[in-house]
């Protein structure tokens, strides 16, 4: 074997041969088989379920519930009273007074605004919660349906290339047998070529997708996760069921505009806490006293002897404190409130037009995409593969060229990624239309 032998065969081997470290094999069956498990694959509904459930941002959220919960129990109590001792002594004497003395803070007009602030910050934050979950699981569809568009990508890339490798193993065979130019059978090696490359890369895509969708279920990038639904079947199952009722009260049902409806709220019991706190407040005081003293003479005591001239008394003594709100009124807090309040209306009007906006839109592209991919099922897609599968019979018997036959199949492909672009369009589009209305499913 000659230098140049040598030489060819081992640059051939460098270029067809799969490297070492890939994780999915280039050239042996399809690929996307791998991604599917029609048996104990994951579900949409099942993907939706377990991101309520385990996805770590929603869980910060329902935290949050807590959090504010606390808060109501904290704003329900009253303030504590205040108790003081006090012990004096007479220096180089024997007189002593000990006194102790309770202060107890009505806290008029003010428990009952507190827990109204508090009680309506408990609403707002499990709106909160519900417009996460709504936010939450129209994520979980849309990287679902990034993984069924990339799987079918790769399942129309896994068929070309199997067809491609059987018309080039049949091309070699004519052309060791003479009966067809060589040239016809380059042609087709490399664009087998440039098939399995794309193929590839289709992988990393697809690999890509289901780490996405990993993510917003809450597991980890190393578990195993298979799907059970194609993104044909999805959508047709979707473009049977009608649409969500669209009604006059859907946008006053959302999540995210009763939230900033809530907040309202919010902002209206603090103006009354703050103008509750600017009001006089009492605080019941009660002393008692105990003194020991006397002087140093003596006197007659009732039985006629001399004794020291000394007395214990007791002192009970009890009043209130009124806190008069001639200087401060909490005029700066009652300002700030009431321009929270102004802020809050204004987010509100916002989030009102915003969800109109977003389900008028939705709408329309929901309409629009369900007749693109009507069209596509009422025979565009099956017309495509019959007009490949003659030109490559027509190429078989000899009567077109290989040129022919790569320009259907390059056709073919683009009609076939122009149907994912559709269903994947109308996936989006449903997910769209029902995260506008509002609905987490």
């Amino acid at each position: 074997m000659t230098a140049r032998i040598r030489f060819g065969v081992l640059l051939a081997t460098l270029l067809t041969g799969a490297p070492v470290w890939a994780q999915r094999p280039s050239s042996a069956g399809p690929l996307a088989a791998g991604y599917v498990d029609p048996a104990n694959g994951l579900s949409l509904e099942q993907a939706i379920a377990r991101a309520l459930e385990q996805e770590p941002s929603l869980r910060a959220a329902r935290s949050q519930v807590d959090a504010a919960e606390g808060m109501r129990l904290q704003a329900s109590l009253r303030p504590n009273p205040s108790v003081s001792f006090e012990r004096r002594e007479e220096p180089a004497g024997s007189d002593n007074q000990t006194m102790v003395a309770i202060e107890w803070p009505l806290d008029l007009f003010r428990k009952s605004r507190r827990v109204a602030v508090a009680d309506r910050e408990v609403v707002t934050t499990r709106l909160a919660v519900a417009d996460r979950k709504r936010l939450l699981a129209a994520l979980v569809r849309t990287r679902y349906g990034e993984v069924l568009a990339a799987i079918r990508e790769l399942e129309i890339l896994d068929e070309l290339v199997a067809i491609t490798r059987g018309q080039h193993d049949l091309l070699r065979s004519r052309v060791d047998e003479g009966a067809t130019p060589p040239l016809e059978r380059d042609l087709l090696d490399v664009e087998l070529r440039r098939l399995q490359s794309d193929r590839l890369l289709q992988v990393g895509r697809s690999d890509a997708a289901v780490f996405e969708l990993k993510r917003v279920l809450g597991m980890s990038a190393d578990a195993e996760l298979a799907v059970r639904e194609t993104l044909e079947g999805l959508v047709q199952r979707e473009i049977s069921t009608a649409p969500p009722v669209l009604d006059t009260t859907a946008i006053q049902q959302r999540a995210d505009v009763r939230e900033a409806l809530s907040r309202v709220d919010v902002a209206d019991a603090k103006i009354q806490r703050s103008e509750a706190e600017g009001r006089f407040d009492v605080r019941v005081v009660a002393n008692y006293m105990r003194m020991d003293a006397g002087f140093p003479q003596r006197a007659f005591a009732p039985d006629g002897g001399l004794t020291l001239v000394r007395g214990l008394f007791h002192y009970v003594s009890a009043g209130a404190m009124v806190t008069i709100p001639v200087l401060n009124r909490n005029q700066g807090e009652v300002a700030a409130a009431r321009a929270e309040r102004t802020g809050a209306a204004a987010a509100y009007d916002a989030a009102r037009l915003s969800a109109e906006t977003e389900l008028a839109a939705a709408r329309v592209r929901e309409e629009r995409a369900r007749q693109a991919v009507q069209l596509y099922s009422g025979g565009t897609q099956a017309l495509a593969r019959q007009n490949l599968t003659v030109v490559r019979q027509s190429h078989e018997l000899g009567r077109v060229s290989v040129f022919d036959v790569l320009a259907e199949q390059r056709r073919f492909l683009d009609v076939e990624r122009a149907h994912t672009s559709a269903l994947r369009e109308a996936y989006e589009a449903r997910t769209a239309l029902n995260r506008a209305v509002g609905g987490v499913r």
